[in-house]
């Protein structure tokens, strides 16, 4: 005889409190002394509380996450070092451009007159910078250094600026348009001591180091209008800075420069000439009226 209950096995019934998995806490204190300790005893702990080590792939794997966490180490200090040395460059080259630009002492209203272009000669007066400013960049200079700012639009990144430094050849632009700048430089230039940088975010900022670092550039990069260098005013409250030699130099060239734009003899042709007032006082039994002198 059958007999019938209301009572039903469950379907899914619980397991037993044995075989549920209870986590297992770990407690270690990092030495920085020594760090392959604290190691040592996390994968001790893992093995006795784990079937980790059981798996012939173990050591493949363990050896694959410190490979990761070692990459991971390396790009955040690699991203460290390129913030610093984007900030020292940055830094520098705020200073040169400030320095290129600051207004020579002295300058009258003469300034609008001198941003003509300098009559029968067919050349432009430099601006405040001692270089000139173009429809789409513009650049200064001083005997040692070449300064270029060029616009960009507002928000562009550096990943996507083009500037190609050379010896004798200059190139910046946006990737994938036409380049701003691209030509044969005046004169070679230090590769090693030249840089660009990004200002904020609106215009690359290029320094260049000249190789010659006594005579001053009629152009940025051939085929660009030439400025009047005997138009160029040095910073005369720099000329302290520079080392004897240097300085006398300088003060030669904007001696020659100013006896020019005033049709008179440069330094080299005045001692030329006292040469020849000596030579022929020396010898007055010659006779130099009808000798002809250039």
């Amino acid at each position: 005889m059958a007999i019938l209950s209301d009572y039903e096995e469950p379907a899914n019934p619980s397991p037993p409190e044995a075989a549920k998995q209870v986590p297992v806490p770990f407690s270690a204190a990092l030495d920085p002394s020594d760090p392959l300790g604290f190691v040592r005893g996390a994968l001790e702990f893992v093995a006795r509380e784990s079937g980790l080590f059981r798996s012939g792939s173990a050591v493949a794997e363990v050896s694959a996450l410190v490979r990761e966490v070692k990459e991971k180490v390396d790009v955040e200090e690699r991203r460290t070092r390129e913030a610093a040395a984007a900030e020292a460059a940055r830094a520098k080259a705020e200073k040169r451009a400030k320095e290129a630009a600051e207004a020579v002492p002295g300058k009258t209203d003469q300034e609008d007159v001198k941003m003509e272009e300098a009559k029968g000669e067919g050349k432009k007066a430099p601006n405040k910078g001692n270089g000139l400013d173009m429809d789409n960049y513009s650049w200064g200079q001083s005997l040692q250094e070449v300064t270029i700012n060029v616009p960009v639009p507002a928000g562009t990144k550096s990943r996507f600026i083009l500037c190609d430094i050379r010896k004798n050849h200059l190139k910046v632009g946006l990737k994938g348009q036409p380049p701003i700048i691209d030509g044969e430089l005046f004169q070679p230039v230090k590769v090693d001591d030249c840089f660009w940088s990004l200002e904020d975010q609106r215009s690359v900022s290029v320094l260049l180091t000249k190789q010659n670092q006594m005579e001053w550039w009629k152009y940025l990069v051939k085929g660009d209008p030439e400025i009047d260098t005997q138009k160029v005013e040095p910073e005369t409250s720099k000329l302290s800075d520079l080392d004897p030699e240097t300085r006398s130099t300088v003060e030669k060239m904007m001696f020659d420069q100013r006896q020019k734009a005033q049709g008179l003899p440069t330094s080299s042709e005045m001692e030329k000439q006292d040469l020849l007032k000596k030579f022929m006082a020396e010898h007055p039994e010659m006779d130099f009226s009808k000798a002809k002198f250039n």
